[in-house]
């Protein structure tokens, strides 16, 4: 038996994520964040210097983070979404958005769909861009690296919005569109239902790449402590329609655009 339930696996083709709680051990999560706390330039026991927002922190790899990314638990639900040999092993989590307690704006709360793949002369991650077949991207993921409520900045997600992201990406072809292009196309995402992505320090989201997401402001009383990487695929998604039913995220776009 797999980590996740057929209603896991159907939650995640229709709704566009699930949450895999106790993906890590919550000591890992621990030891993380005390190697994250310094890089803040601010300390755990002083709300004092809890001056900003957010503070982006860049990527690393060390021994906790590596083991994080790569239970046996993660990996077994990555085969489950995506397909047993078709993702890469993360050696690291990307960057870190630590949050803090703060009445000021995040100024990075829009709601907007990661981009997955670098064009030739792109100037900046903004001019990145999506496609309908994914390319680059098989999976969005949020770990928790602090408990998460539904005060501490939990992530938003519009519950099946990876659906309109898949039509509205269709014409475009391989080429897709970029971060900017997609992010000023998500209209008839708004009335989606919206969630969030509370839990424990050790759960992971593992969201559709194409689900549309924000940030918000943080208006509890610790800082959060989250990555957000993608998981990289080890090849193409085939979204036409097939004899195979594919893995689900390949169903998911399929579903959405009348390929099943």
């Amino acid at each position: 038996m797999g980590v996740l339930s057929e209603a896991d696996v159907q939650r995640f083709i229709h709704e566009g994520f699930v949450r895999l709680d106790d993906a890590f051990p919550r000591a890992l999560a621990q030891e993380v964040q005390r190697f994250l706390w310094p890089l803040t330039g601010a300390r755990a026991d002083d709300p004092a210097t809890w001056t900003q927002p957010v503070v982006r922190l860049g990527e690393y790899a060390t021994d906790p983070i590596r083991q994080a990314a790569n239970t046996p638990r993660l990996h077994a639900a990555f085969d489950e979404l995506v397909g047993a040999g078709r993702w890469q092993r993360r050696m690291s989590l990307g960057t870190f958005p630590v949050r803090f307690p703060s009445p000021l704006p995040p100024g990075d709360d829009g709601w907007h769909v990661d981009a997955s793949f670098e064009p030739p002369g792109a100037a900046t991650f903004f001019d990145w861009r999506v496609n309908v077949a994914s390319r680059g991207r098989a999976l969005l993921m949020l770990f928790l690296f602090s408990d998460v409520g539904e005060h501490d900045a939990p992530t938003r997600l519009r519950v099946g919005s990876h659906r309109d992201v898949a039509r509205i990406l269709e014409p475009h072809g391989d080429a897709g569109l970029s971060f900017m292009e997609l992010a000023t196309r998500l209209a008839s995402t708004e009335g989606a239902p919206e969630a969030l992505a509370t839990g424990d320090a050790g759960t992971v989201y593992l969201c559709h790449p194409f689900v549309v997401h924000a940030a918000q402001p943080h208006r509890g009383q610790r800082p959060r402590f989250m990555a957000q990487p993608p998981l990289f695929p080890s090849g193409e998604f085939h979204v036409e329609r097939a004899s195979e039913p594919g893995a689900p995220v390949e169903q998911a776009i399929r579903l959405a655009l009348d390929r099943g």
